[in-house]
């Protein structure tokens, strides 16, 4: 029967409904009909491939070109909930990592015209080893990426070897060796400095690309000049000046001066005052300054004037956010910019602060992938294309100019275009305006005039979203009317505004918008629609004189996002008409900041300008009817599917203050459970993430713990994680293989003692052993003279057998009742001495021990045992097995005779039954799982 079965979920093509059997095709057309009418779809058009799980639950896919594609791109998905008729949708359209389809030959019928193209090509990806590791064939570019490095590459339904090839370079990070600040610095930045060996301020400045080498740098109060020697080594141009480590460096002015955790050392108000007027002084473009900020969770230190004497005798002031930029603000009399916590910049060059501010909030977005062009007759001319010439010879140009064109939302005017460009373009087209009219023509020609008027016309939005913003936050931060503006400003406001006033009423209007909470909900539900973070909404219902309170809230991420049926679009208008406020939130990773809807754009970067730079911290939560946000910093995100919070930032908008949290000693920093909600498909990593999430859930199924609410503690969750035999590395969740005690956990009610020593003829063994008084492990190859030792000898059968009791023991013995196990583990020194016949290549009771040739035991892997339930009916019990566990082989010999099951990695779900014959013989009878049940 047709169908990709993946765990429990089974995938079809449309097309297969049709060659289903009645019973499977009712099935089908039943739960799909109900989807499509929830959704609002049209199989065929607005979706192609189905999706059917356990639980009931559909998605319906839409996979483009997927008979012409070898592995089709998933572009959007619907997801269906039955129980509830709610509706989840995800557009995977602007994504750079999309989905990707395998094994297409099984999502048809055997007798589809291209079946046995596609089971080729499964055939050949199968014979090089690409489906070996599934954390890597999921996405496209990490297929791509594993394609390449078995030696292929893909040409059309075909895998065809790479030519010579360069190795490809693997970059590394190397150390510089530098030391870490001294003193409270080096304990702020600690983590920061092992990973990038330069200072929080430095790194701010970095960010937004001041060290590209056009500017001068001055670090005033350098320290031990860690950060002036990194810039140097990194060819930049750099000087610093200290009192007690440089003295003898001469002062001087610089484009970009730093004035690193330098005034919250300065116990004298006046000496502190001087040293920050100094500073600016020395500044010709931009004053840097960074400070230590108070932490709530961790108070340290005597009171001493307007700080704390610390238990070092040095002094150190702890600033607010809000306090530090107040107190630039009034000492220098400029508006400061809060850029990071605890960094703030002034501009001294007013052009250059308008160019940072105007760049700050702009949408970035790596340039989507072209569209395919439309499919075109083959051109029968033979005549030269002088037009076709004329691009390919000025290809590189051209394109700049495009990829400008679109960067800008409007034709680019000459001053805007690189000197070299120009000059190419002039020669070739006669004038600049003659190169614009031939690019346009050439795309329309090329990709069509409805898809060129798309882009176009999408890039002018995106523009104009992102002037908005710019305009919004500058207003926010009541920044003095300049004189003048930017000439790239000038030519972007006339061409898009008019004039500078309605310019300035569109950033208005984007502002005050964020105080509309179905706006930011709306927006947000937008963004977690493209794969832009984990949305959660409280459905609230309230009558009449009632506050209304919050239920479970509606979830969906990265996955997908909770896209209400018509009967929930109703239920949030007639909310919004009697004035209920929407309340939930949106939680992403700061490297999807720019990628987000100009609304929540301009709510992050209000925030921002009473705290800092969000892109310091590695998540950001936007709090929907509060007009709060949260920032929250972990020990190692990228590298840990388990990252430990270390700060956590509430920024409370509405009352202009800021509350910081850290953890550390007092206060034991909690892991980051569902990591990969919060970033997306095209962050490193993600398919590693989301394999060890999955697993973590299952654990969770298991009962082992419960990942509600904030999940357990970290201690609690790693000592669990231990007690049955499993470690947290890196991104994967993986078995110890160190061999535990026999008295250690097997699962939750048994340890291994009891699966190792069980039996008549283990017992009677080990106790002669006892008897004799012999322990020592030693003995001949058939257990005599010797004591007896049934343990295993390989790491792996001890997983095996713990894997059988966390899989199907555990849950029989939490339903039933406790076991009595009559065989358990059986060693090839016990096989030796069971009398009777036992089959130990076949029976599974050796999990995965060798023979004295280092051949496995049994092949099937895996491990065995036979038990028995005292009282209850072995039939029933053998039943419920079937229909309950994931069990690989099951033996059933009677209602009062124990019961063999077996778990393993063929997971073949085999059921035999060995009953008496007439002759009293047991007659083996292979029944599958719905006949069993139904006997």
């Amino acid at each position: 029967m047709p169908g990709k079965v993946i765990g429990r979920r089974t995938y079809l093509h449309v097309e297969t409904l049709a060659a289903l059997d009645d019973a499977r095709r009712e099935a089908w057309e039943q739960a799909v009909r109900q989807a499509e009418q929830a959704a609002g779809l049209e199989r065929g058009e607005q979706f192609n491939v189905l999706r059917l799980d356990a639980d009931g639950q559909v998605a319906l896919l839409h996979y483009p070109h997927f008979f012409d594609n070898p592995f089709p791109a998933l572009r959007e998905s619907w997801r269906f909930e039955p129980s509830t008729g709610e509706v989840g949708y995800r557009t995977y359209a602007d994504s750079l990592n999309p989905p990707i389809l395998h094994r297409k030959e099984l999502l048809l019928p055997s007798d589809h015209p291209r079946h046995d193209e596609y089971l080729a090509l499964t055939a050949e990806a199968e014979s090089i080893g690409l489906f070996e590791d599934s954390t890597r064939i999921g996405y496209q570019r990490q297929w791509l990426a594993l394609v390449r490095e078995k030696g292929y590459r893909i040409d059309g339904h075909a895998l065809l070897p790479l030519g010579n090839l360069e190795a490809a370079e693997v970059e590394t990070a190397a150390d510089d060796g530098a030391p870490l600040h001294a003193g409270w610095e080096a304990a702020r930045q600690r983590t920061a400095m092992v990973r990038y060996g330069f200072s929080a301020p430095i790194q701010s400045l970095a960010r937004h690309g001041f060290l590209d080498g056009r500017y001068r740098l001055f670090d005033y109060g350098c320290g031990r000049g860690d950060d002036v020697r990194g810039l140097c080594e990194n060819g930049l141009t750099a000087a610093g000046w200290d009192p007690y480590f440089a003295p003898d460096q001469p002062i001087e002015t610089a484009d970009l001066v730093n004035l690193g955790f330098v005034i919250n050392v300065i116990e004298d108000f006046d000496e502190r005052l001087e040293a920050l007027t100094r500073g600016w002084s020395l500044a010709e473009c931009l004053l840097v300054v960074s400070v230590m900020l108070a932490n709530q969770n961790d108070p340290r230190g005597a009171r001493f004037r307007d700080g704390v004497m610390t238990q070092r005798q040095t002094f150190q002031k702890y600033y607010s956010q809000q306090e530090i930029k107040d107190f630039l603000s009034d000492a220098l009399d400029e508006e400061p910019i809060p850029v990071a916590p605890g960094v703030l910049y002034i501009f001294r060059d007013k052009d250059a602060e308008q160019r940072f501010l105007a760049d700050r909030y702009r949408r970035r977005r790596s340039r989507l992938r072209d569209p395919s062009a439309p499919a075109r007759a083959p051109r029968v001319s033979v005549r030269r294309d002088r037009r076709a010439e004329l691009y390919a010879a000025h290809r590189e140009p051209l394109e700049r100019l495009w990829e400008q064109w679109l960067t800008l939302g409007r034709k680019p005017e000459r001053v805007e275009v690189g000197a070299e460009d120009l000059l190419v373009l002039i020669e070739a087209f006669g004038t600049f305006n003659k190169a614009l009219r031939f690019l346009e023509e050439h795309q329309t020609e090329t990709l069509g005039e409805a898809e060129v008027a798309c882009l176009l016309k999408g890039a002018e939005a995106e523009r104009v979203a992102d002037l908005e913003v710019y305009l919004a936050l500058l207003q926010f931060e009541r920044r003095r009317p300049y004189k003048h503006l930017e000439e790239g400003l000038q030519r972007d406001i006339k061409a898009f505004f008019g004039d500078y006033k309605s310019a300035c009423s569109a950033g208005f209007t984007r502002l005050f918008a964020i105080a509309d909470s179905e706006a930011v909900a709306d927006a947000c539900r937008e963004a977690a629609e493209h794969g832009l973070g984990w949305l959660e909404l409280e459905e609230r219902a309230a009558g009449p004189g009632q506050r209304g309170g919050s239920t479970e809230p509606a979830v969906a991420g990265a996955s997908g996002s909770p896209l209400a049926h018509s009967g929930q679009r109703e239920a949030r208008q007639q909310d919004t008409e009697a004035g209920v406020t929407p309340r939930g939130s949106l939680t992403l990773h700061t490297s999807l900041v720019e990628q987000l809807p100009a609304l929540l754009r301009v709510y992050i970067g209000a925030a921002a300008a009473l705290y800092g730079d969000v892109h310091n911290a590695d998540l950001i939560k936007i709090h929907i009817g509060s007009g709060k946000l949260t920032l929250m910093r972990f020990d190692d995100f990228d590298g840990q599917a388990l990252p430990r919070m270390l700060e956590r930032v509430k920024i409370k908008m509405r009352d202009q203050a800021v509350d910081l949290f850290g953890y550390g000693e007092l206060f034991e920093p909690p892991f980051l459970y569902r990591k990969s909600r919060f970033i997306n498909e095209e962050y490193p990593g993600y398919p590693e993430q989301v394999a060890f999430d999955e697993a973590l859930e299952q654990l969770d199924a298991r009962g082992l713990f419960s990942l509600a609410g904030y999940g357990p503690p970290a201690t609690e969750l790693t000592a669990l994680l231990a007690r049955h035999r499993w470690a947290v590395d890196g991104l994967r969740l993986r078995r110890m293989q160190t061999t535990p005690a026999l008295d250690d956990a097997c699962g939750r009610f048994l340890t291994f003692r009891q699966l190792i020593e069980c039996g008549e003829t283990c017992e009677r063994l080990l106790a002669e052993r006892n008897r004799d008084g012999n322990g020592n492990g030693d003995g001949d190859s058939n257990g005599h003279g010797h004591a007896f030792d049934n343990r295993p000898k390989h790491p792996e059968s001890y997983m095996a057998l713990l894997e059988l009791a966390e899989q199907v023991l555990d849950p029989v013995i939490d339903w039933f009742g406790m076991i009595r196990l009559t065989y358990g583990f059986c060693s090839p020194a016990l096989a030796r001495q069971i009398p009777g016949r036992i089959d130990p290549k076949r029976d599974q009771h050796a999990a995965h021990e060798r023979n004295r040739l280092g051949n496995l035991v049994c092949p099937r892997l895996g491990a065995a045992v036979d038990f028995i339930i005292e009282d209850e009916d072995m039939r029933e019990v053998a039943q419920w097995v079937a229909a309950n566990t994931p069990f690989d082989r099951l033996y059933f010999y009677g209602a009062d005779q124990p019961i063999h099951v077996s778990y393993g990695p063929e997971d073949s779900r085999q059921i035999v039954t060995m009953l008496p014959g007439p002759s009293g013989r047991l007659l083996p009878r292979s029944l599958s799982v719905n006949a069993f049940l139904e006997a």
